[in-house]
């Protein structure tokens, strides 16, 4: 069982930067992939990124390729998306997600969410 907890959402100017940070409880977190996704009112979920358990592994949406980074830190059982050059259309709900053996895309293969976060971009 993996517990998750997001932290670090707001809102910011079109341009600028935030750090997500998603803090999970469990001894075996690092047995685990994780994974970034976003849901803005009346859409989809969507994938925005994901790291492999060792972290050697980074897997990012077309969208958001070269202005997000992914990370993880196992010792302190976190994982990280930097977001850079923030566009309004960034604008949504960030979650991340766990799930054994290797990461997905797919948000259907992920069995653990936290509550998610609100991050708003404004123009």
């Amino acid at each position: 069982q993996v517990q998750l907890v997001e932290s670090g959402g707001g809102l910011v100017q079109a341009g600028g930067s935030l750090r997500l940070s998603c803090a999970a409880s469990g001894r075996t977190f690092s047995s685990y992939a994780m994974g970034w996704f976003r849901q803005a009112p009346g859409k989809e979920r969507e994938f925005v990124a994901a790291i492999s358990s060792s972290a050697i592994s980074t897997y990012y949406a077309e969208s958001v390729k070269g202005r997000f980074t992914i990370s993880r830190d196992n010792a302190k059982n976190t994982v990280y998306l930097q977001m850079n050059s923030l566009k309004p259309e960034d604008t949504a709900v960030y979650s991340c997600a766990a799930r054994r053996y290797d990461y997905s895309s797919n948000y259907g293969h992920y069995a653990y969410w936290g509550q998610g976060t609100q991050v708003t971009v404004s123009s």
